[in-house]
């Protein structure tokens, strides 16, 4: 159901912390004129600590509304509490979407046990189908292939987000994972690779600046044309390290304002990218083929 390069798109926000949802109607735009093949809204790199329910709940209904079927509009639904998140994806599910990503438990650190029991009841809450998001870096829980695996045979999870950069657990998932049941990666860096082992697509940090050469580079990949693929990726290999010289969003929500597609708000705890590396994000974008002011 989800392959190619699905954008985990930023939140455009004002200096003053406040979302511009004209920006927001232009973004939906420029992915759906550039390839991506789904908007991943209100995940890590949209901020979603930070963004209320309300604020969630109309960006989400905006990106459906205004890709009119162009491209798939994933919302971001998980919490670090089962209850809270059972009722987030139980609304959320209503709105329209093409899947809903709900992320592990943040801080709690269940047991594979625990995970299991959290997804089983959110998949159970949901109308909408469901990628498991693991992102241990952020997390502290590491969601495991076997436990995976258990929860791939449950209705409605279909897919899960891999932000793991080893290719022997993105081998695992596609040995271990039933028929169907499509493996994403979530780290730039190796998601070419992870293609050649088996993933179906990317959820891209790089895609919110540079969404056609990560999705023809996707698309090469999947197609089977490696050499092609690397080619393409070897352009994109100076912007997937500079976008996360500092946490993830807020190198690429300084390259999105350098290219007038956002304005430069962002929300505490996070702040402003740091001088020192701006001209080096600026290279990595001028040798990816991105026009900079």
């Amino acid at each position: 159901m989800f392959s190619g390069s699905l954008v985990a798109v930023i939140t455009p926000m004002r200096h003053d912390g406040t979302i511009d949802l004209a920006a927001w109607s232009r973004l939906v735009d420029f992915h759906a004129s550039n390839g991506t093949s789904c908007l991943v809204v209100g995940g890590t790199t949209g901020e979603s600590a930070t963004l209320t329910d309300a604020e969630l709940d109309e960006l989400t209904r905006l990106a459906v509304q205004h890709a009119g079927g162009r491209l798939a509009v994933v919302a971001g639904a998980g919490t670090s509490s089962t209850a809270a998140t059972v009722a987030r994806v139980a609304r959320l599910s209503q709105l329209g979407v093409e899947g809903l990503l709900v992320v592990t438990p943040a801080y709690v650190r269940p047991t594979q046990e625990g995970l299991y029991r959290h997804f089983e009841a959110v998949a159970a809450a949901s109308r909408a189908p469901l990628i498991l998001y693991n992102v241990p870096s952020r997390t502290a829980v590491d969601l495991l292939p076997v436990t995976v695996a258990r929860l791939a045979k449950l209705p409605r999870i279909v897919a899960i987000k891999e932000a793991v950069d080893s290719m022997e657990r993105v081998r695992e998932l596609v040995r271990l994972a039933p028929p169907g049941f499509t493996i994403l990666s979530g780290d730039d860096a190796t998601a070419r690779e992870a293609v050649a082992q088996g993933a179906r697509g990317v959820v891209s940090v790089t895609a919110n600046v540079a969404p056609r050469q990560v999705a023809d580079m996707i698309a090469a990949a999947l197609g089977g044309d490696l050499r092609r693929a690397a080619e393409l990726d070897s352009r994109l290999a100076s912007l997937h390290q500079a976008l996360f010289k500092e946490p993830n969003p807020i190198p690429v929500k300084w390259a999105a304002m350098k290219m007038g597609l956002a304005p430069a708000g962002i929300r505490l705890p996070l702040t402003a990218l740091e001088p020192e590396h701006e001209a080096p994000l600026r290279r990595a974008m001028m040798a990816a083929g991105i026009a900079v002011d």
